[in-house]
């Protein structure tokens, strides 16, 4: 059995997860805690935010994040290739700026306009 905090709402319900019963998920007050649970321990992922170099704009740093979640064991080299990229500016938010990131189909773009 393991115990996680369901970070999926503001709520943080306390899920226990039984790997030994085809991850049983109980404390959830929602639905979304169930599929948090059972995703978490099966193949966990989160959304990176982080900021990238920015050229021609006031700002030395862009904000940026991932488009769709991301394994979590991916996460170090994801940081490793946000600090090769450099924006150009002028760019407009939701614009791709990494594109199927570490064979992922995930994207890195910017949240901000510059």
């Amino acid at each position: 059995m393991t115990n996680i905090i369901c970070i999926t709402c503001p709520k943080g319900c306390h899920l226990s997860v039984d790997e030994n019963n085809d991850y049983a998920v109980t404390g959830n007050a929602c639905p979304r805690g169930e599929a948090y649970g059972k995703n978490e321990l099966k193949n966990p992922v989160r959304v990176v935010t982080s900021t990238v170099r920015v050229e021609g704009a006031d700002i030395p740093r862009l904000p940026v994040k991932t488009d769709r979640p991301l394994p979590k064991g991916k996460m170090m080299e994801c940081m490793a290739l946000l600090d090769t990229i450099t924006a150009q500016a002028p760019i407009k938010v939701g614009t791709v700026l990494a594109a199927n990131i570490l064979d992922t189909d995930v994207n890195i773009v910017a949240t901000k306009t510059l």
